[in-house]
């Protein structure tokens, strides 16, 4: 039987909104009002001082590579493409990777959206071809409307898990409308190859409002400044830079030279087979560069939907989807969103709502899976008691991959 989807009241918080602070915020799969007084007929949730924040933003990640877990053969290289050649040996006689590479394509897509979905994201920028299995497997927003290409020495290698190429990147890029974002790997080395890669970008035309840089390690003051004239922006990805080159884009002296610059950085966590565990763990990572307070949370939420031309993530807009997390404040500054955010850990995350869903959450927002159609299991996320929306908690039942720290309580 259908249930009518009641209203959601979220009051007695602390909601961060692009113009600043609200107290409490009315949702149904929408958002009703940003700060009204609950009505008749709604359910009303005290957060008690929680912070309330749009749902997190990834803007780089290869969905299917997550289980993989870290690898690599030394301890620092000086470009990505010297990873890839040690690992192409290994692909074929290590039994490790053999085996994580017979597991089923959605059940890879899968992990890598429960991944996100556990850290407070609800939109990915995968990097890859856009899987028919996503749709169907999952459970976060995934971008639709964009155009990849590896890198430009991957450009007829297999890169993608059906051996896909890597894409010609300028005729990619010169093919890619202006409202969709043209995604790539550029210069992730700080060796003289690297450096060569900025210009080979900028020579071919690709410097374009719509080009998104990920990594961009080599980027010096004259680059940068050009890739920011021109409306280039950059995915930032400093957890996977430290462990294969030991060193990240030097953006506190970018954003020196460039003012208003930070407007052009949005964040990635890259999959596991380098990056953090999760984008959370990565703006803790991202926290330790020296960038100016307040700078690091547009970039997981409005600065990276502007940059992947998705003008209704990252924010909590009226009438917009109701994507969102709540946080718990930090106590040595509850009134600051940015705080919170770098304090959160997966297992403190007390909600994640998509489309005005919860689908996992603290045990005592049991009242918001009935009062959205649902039904609530429960499950442990890193030791803490939770809920997951059943459908979630079924699908990770049959999926032939584990989460390490996520457990679904019979």
């Amino acid at each position: 039987m259908f249930r009518r989807r009641r209203p959601i009241a979220f009051v007695n918080g602390r909601v961060w909104m692009a113009d600043g602070m609200r107290p409490s915020i009315r949702v149904r799969g929408r958002v009703v009002d940003r700060s009204e007084q609950p009505h008749a007929g709604d359910l009303v949730v005290d957060l008690g001082g929680a912070v309330v924040l749009p749902g997190l933003v990834n803007a780089h990640d290869h969905l299917e590579l997550n289980h993989y877990g870290a690898l690599k053969t030394r301890d620092r290289y000086r470009h990505a493409d010297d990873w890839i050649a040690d690992l192409r040996p290994r692909l074929q006689t290590d039994e490790t990777i053999r085996r994580n590479a017979r597991f089923p394509l959605a059940d890879r897509l899968f992990i890598g959206g429960l991944k996100n979905l556990l850290a407070g994201v609800t939109t990915v920028a995968h990097h890859n071809p856009r899987y028919r299995e996503i749709d169907r497997h999952c459970p976060v927003r995934v971008l639709e409307r964009y155009r990849w290409a590896h890198s430009f020495s991957m450009e007829a290698g297999p890169v993608g898990a059906g051996g896909e190429p890597g894409g010609q990147v300028a005729a990619t890029c010169a093919a890619t409308p202006p409202d969709t974002p043209f995604l790539v790997h550029v210069a992730e080395g700080s060796d003289e190859r690297a450096v060569q890669e900025l210009v080979r970008f900028t020579r071919e035309g690709c410097l374009r409002a719509n080009s998104v840089i990920v990594h961009g390690v080599a980027h010096t003051v004259d680059s940068w400044r050009a890739a920011v004239a021109s409306g280039t922006g950059l995915v930032w990805c400093p957890a996977s830079n430290a462990f294969l080159l030991g060193e990240t884009v030097p953006l506190a002296r970018l954003f020196a030279a460039a003012p208003g610059s930070a407007a052009f950085v949005c964040l990635g966590s890259d999959s596991r087979l380098t990056g953090a565990r999760d984008l959370l763990d990565e703006v803790r990572v991202a926290s330790a560069h020296g960038l100016p307070h307040g700078a690091l949370l547009p970039m997981v939420t409005s600065t990276a939907a502007r940059l992947l031309k998705q003008p209704i993530a990252g924010r909590l807009a009226p009438d917009g989807p109701a994507d969102l997390i709540i946080v718990p404040p930090d106590p040595l500054a509850p009134e600051d969103p940015e705080a919170a955010l770098l304090a959160a850990r997966r297992q403190f995350v007390r909600l994640v709502m998509i489309g005005g869903d919860p689908i996992v959450s603290d045990r005592e927002y049991a009242g918001l899976f009935t009062a959205t159609g649902g039904q609530a299991r429960s499950i442990v996320v890193d030791g803490t008691p939770k809920l997951a929306r059943d459908r979630l908690a079924r699908r990770v039942l049959i999926c032939a991959i584990h989460e390490p720290g996520f457990e679904v309580i019979a």
